[in-house]
């Protein structure tokens, strides 16, 4: 009897591990990405590569980058990662061997190397996007894209925020790789558009925050102030 994981087992491992609250802001967005790598680490189809490791790395450190305690942040990620039963360092070391690459091809040569099926002179990755290209299974995610999206950004920051240089490079990478162009853009403009919001939640939060202490510190103050015992004028 082939015994599959369930969504519960995941998080109970995850919150095993990490036993520290989460803020809530933050807590959904883990949760949400706990639960969509769960789901894809128990399909058929779904098989683990470096593309899909950095999309998930980069997502959790662009949603997660101003969470507080900082000394959480580590700790949360790899609860994260052990909790689909996968390595935290194997996701890391992937991840960056993939944007070292990108950093070192001009946009244009990225793009290209992409559309010929290999990245730089790395047979394995040749292999890996001859696979996919070839594989009418190919389980394609949300992850998998922005790790794409990642490489493209890592080469060139500035490309990415041409919607008309981004655009015309996304489609000749979907095209390459026999991905739907349509659900690629789709599935990037909602996460360029989560990251916006985050990032404005993430400041709203800290204003809070501030406010908060501020406020802390006045009734500190004015306790101090009223506990102090009347000046002797004698």
């Amino acid at each position: 009897m082939n015994n599959v994981r369930t969504v519960s087992e995941t998080k109970r491992t995850f919150y095993s591990l990490h036993t520290r609250p989460i803020n809530t802001i933050y807590r959904r967005v883990v949760e949400e990405l706990m639960v969509e790598m769960h789901l894809l680490g128990v399909n058929a189809d779904f098989n683990y590569d470096p593309i899909y490791a950095l999309g998930v790395v980069t997502t959790y450190n662009r949603f997660m980058q101003a969470y507080k305690p900082e000394e959480d942040f580590e700790s949360i990620y790899n609860a994260l990662i052990k909790s689909v039963e996968e390595d935290p360092q194997k996701y890391k070391q992937d991840a960056k061997r993939l944007e070292d690459l990108a950093k070192s091809l001009s946009a244009k040569d990225l793009v290209s190397n992409l559309s010929e099926l290999r990245l730089g002179n790395e047979s394995d990755l040749q292999a890996l996007l001859e696979g996919i290209a070839n594989n009418p299974k190919f389980k394609y995610s949300r992850l998998f894209a922005i790790g794409l999206y990642t490489l493209l950004e890592s080469s060139d920051p500035e490309m990415v925020k041409d919607e008309k240089l981004r655009n015309e490079a996304l489609k000749t990478v979907a095209n390459s790789l026999n991905l739907s162009e349509d659900k690629l853009s789709k599935d990037l403009d909602l996460y360029r558009s989560n990251l916006d919001k985050m990032a404005q939640a993430a400041v709203v939060m800290a204003d809070m925050i501030a406010a908060e202490r501020k406020r802390r510190e006045q009734r500190s103050v004015k306790s101090d102030t009223t506990a102090a015992p009347p000046a002797n004028n004698d």
